[in-house]
């Protein structure tokens, strides 16, 4: 499967963007989808993720009532909506397709190309 990112941007904090990841292939409701981030410097660290139907999603403590996951088989995308940013929130942010429902980077088998996420102060 291919995956293609977008929805990055510049925003301020308290602002809100949303991430899509489109993916290619009929394949894309049998994989976990998930979204990590990576600021510069750091490694990449797991944000959200989703399972194949949307019923079952899991976040990092830290955007825990701040960002959602979710997912459109029909069109083979899936989202992140984030609201109340912060800088701190500020990274790269990839989407990742998995076949098992999981937090860890090095299970995610395919990967979008990354979009930059930015929130000023």
């Amino acid at each position: 499967v291919q995956l293609q990112a977008s929805g990055g941007g510049l925003v301020q904090a308290g602002g809100s963007l949303r991430l899509s990841c489109a993916a290619s292939g009929r394949a894309f409701k049998t994989y976990v989808m998930g979204w990590f981030s990576q600021a510069p410097g750091k490694e990449r660290e797991f944000v959200a993720v989703i399972n194949w139907s949307g019923a079952s999603t899991y976040y990092k403590d830290s955007v825990k009532g701040r960002f959602t996951i979710s997912r459109d088989n029909a069109k083979n995308t899936v989202y992140l909506q984030m609201n109340s940013l912060t800088p701190e929130d500020t990274a790269v942010y990839y989407c990742g397709a998995a076949l098992s429902y999981t937090a860890i980077p090095s299970a995610y088998g395919y990967w979008g190309q990354g979009t930059l996420v930015t929130v000023s102060s």
